[in-house]
């Protein structure tokens, strides 16, 4: 069923967004927004300079009547939202950096948390490179059904196209999340965090003058931006507050790891570094780690045993199952049990 419902929405969101692209004359990303609005205010279309046509405006109409996405639950619905990006990156060659974060590792990281944030009566998430939302509300997703109380989300990004996707996707599962149009790297205008989880940008971050105060900077050039991040990340978490992010795997062995290292010695735990397998990576240097980090304070204090690992490959059920169940036993006996 809800694969149905999923492929029934997709459908739809697709459909009408390739209909208004040709129509208007615009990217795929824009014509999904501005069939995400229609959709969001009751399958009204809207209309500017007479676009898009009477005739269209029907054909439209009839597509939305097709799907209701107010009657799916929240993963149908983000998935046909993921699936309508994947488009969009194909459609619109979307750089690098701008691409969502594959389910496979958005559900890992999401099961990461659930243990750790499990019986809360409140928890604010945020997401500070949030993009078009799928980690942030795929992780939110799998939290629902393990807090106890509500789920504050958050979510900041520089590229208000990708915010307003995440707005729309947030808006059709009817997820509370605030979006917030910044420079990650100047003042974060949410809340602390009690959890942060984010799919960190990587390369180098433009403006040298906005981070000579960050720990991370580069003594000379640009700095690493993914090391801004952690920097700034852990700045926005409340005290013994959980950062889960995906880095470059290479994070410790570049020219600029002793700043980062000294960075969170005096701010932070590692308790956690889990190399994902290669095979979902093009190459050597594109692959990614799962980096755990516990801001200092509040009773936090560094884990015993050090959760370091590599997943084995995701086609080996039996020994991925067995790694997942090594982590799960980290987390209860050490993680959990030393806080």
């Amino acid at each position: 069923m809800t694969q149905e419902q999923t492929e029934s929405l997709f459908k739809v969101l697709n459909e009408s967004a390739k209909t208004l692209e040709g129509v208007l004359q615009t990217s795929y990303l824009d014509a999904f927004i501005e069939t995400g609005n229609n959709l969001l205010n009751g399958g009204e279309v809207q209309i500017e300079d007479g676009l898009p046509s009477e005739k269209t405006v029907k054909e439209l109409q009839t597509l939305y009547s097709e799907a209701d996405y107010r009657q799916m639950d929240a993963e149908s619905v983000r998935r046909a939202i993921q699936l309508c990006m994947l488009a969009a990156i194909k459609d619109d060659d979307i750089q690098a950096n701008h691409q969502l974060t594959p389910d496979t590792l958005a559900y890992i990281m999401g099961y990461l948390v659930s243990r750790i944030e499990k019986d809360r009566s409140h928890l604010t998430i945020l997401d500070p490179a949030v993009g078009t939302g799928n980690l942030l509300t795929a992780v939110i997703n799998q939290l629902k059904p393990v807090v106890a109380g509500e789920i504050d989300g958050f979510g900041i990004d520089n590229d208000d196209t990708l915010l307003s996707v995440a707005g729309i996707s947030a808006a059709m599962q009817r997820l509370s999340v605030d979006l917030v149009h910044q420079d990650a790297m100047e003042t974060m205008m949410v809340k602390k965090a009690d959890l942060i989880v984010s799919d960190l940008p990587i390369g180098y971050y433009p403006i040298d003058e906005n981070v000579v105060n960050f720990d991370t900077h580069a003594e000379s050039g640009h700095s690493y931006v993914h090391h801004l991040f952690l920097e700034q990340s852990v700045k926005q978490l409340v005290d013994g507050g959980i950062g889960v992010f995906l880095v470059p795997a290479q994070l410790f062995q570049s020219e600029e790891s002793a700043g980062l290292l000294k960075w969170m010695q005096s701010s932070a735990y590692l308790q956690g570094l889990l190399t994902l397998p290669s095979e979902l990576f093009i190459n050597a240097s594109a692959r990614k780690s799962i980096l755990i980090l516990q801001k200092s304070g509040n009773g936090a204090k560094q884990a015993k045993k050090v959760m370091l690992g590599e997943f084995p490959s995701f086609k080996d059920q039996e020994a991925f199952q067995k790694f997942i169940a090594e982590i799960v036993q980290w987390e209860e006996r050490t993680l959990l049990s030393d806080h």
